[in-house]
């Protein structure tokens, strides 16, 4: 199992996940033409695409995707919310498994915010496996109650710490990003909690430019995991 990092970020987030029988996409929050540009214009060999939540960040493409030929799996929610229809959506729910393409899809809830308006925002991430290896996918949620283990790739949207935390943000924006996104202190919580042990690689991901620290959070997450830890 092979996960990639297209694009990460507010302005748009795509990533790949590649195992032996299939591949899947993770978001579509980037333009079709950059998507088709990223996957070498070979989207007939996407299984299909796992969109998180609604914000256009990770989902402005979806349209663009499913006229491709891309199945897309999503909350029901996320659906009406970016009135996406037809026969390429597949209506996906918390905490019940399915399978798509040789892997096994476990859509796990996020604790997400809407930064703006304070609105709470129905999303999942996923705990993917093909058998073999297994993958935490888990973006926009400040923060996790759930453990798990046997886990090979960890994907992580970690968008801030308290200690390279903008001074001037506002207090009301500071409030609503404690309850939107994942801190580094979080995060480093959630690896301890979970076993580790088989574990080879962790993502971090949806790093805020004004309020991340790449090097920092990386050496952090390398201190408390023991674990090559890439940033993106």
């Amino acid at each position: 199992m092979e996960f990639i990092s297209f694009y990460s970020g507010s302005s748009g987030n795509l990533y790949q996940l590649k195992g032996n029988s299939g591949n899947l996409l993770i978001e579509a929050g980037v333009p079709i033409n950059k998507i088709k540009k990223a996957l070498d214009f070979k989207l007939s060999g996407v299984s299909a695409c796992l969109i998180s939540h609604q914000h256009l960040d990770h989902a402005k493409a979806v349209h663009g995707i499913a006229k491709a030929g891309v199945d897309c799996y999503m909350l029901k929610e996320t659906a009406q919310a970016l009135k996406f229809e037809g026969h390429r959506l597949h209506v996906i729910e918390p905490l019940r498994q399915f399978k798509v393409s040789g892997f096994s899809v476990l859509p796990i809830p996020i604790n997400h915010e809407d930064v703006r308006t304070g609105e709470r925002v129905p999303g999942v991430g996923f705990l993917i496996s093909d058998g073999v290896d297994k993958l935490f996918f888990y973006i926009d949620s400040f923060y996790c109650k759930y453990r798990f283990s046997g886990l090979s790739i960890i994907a992580l949207g970690v968008n801030y710490s308290k200690q390279t935390l903008d001074p001037d943000l506002n207090t009301a924006r500071k409030k609503r990003l404690y309850r939107s996104h994942m801190s580094l202190e979080n995060a480093i919580k959630l690896l301890k909690a979970n076993d580790l042990s088989k574990v080879r690689e962790i993502h971090l991901l949806h790093l805020s430019k004004d309020n991340a620290d790449p090097d920092y959070f990386k050496s952090e997450v390398m201190k408390a995991s023991g674990k090559p830890t890439y940033c993106h």
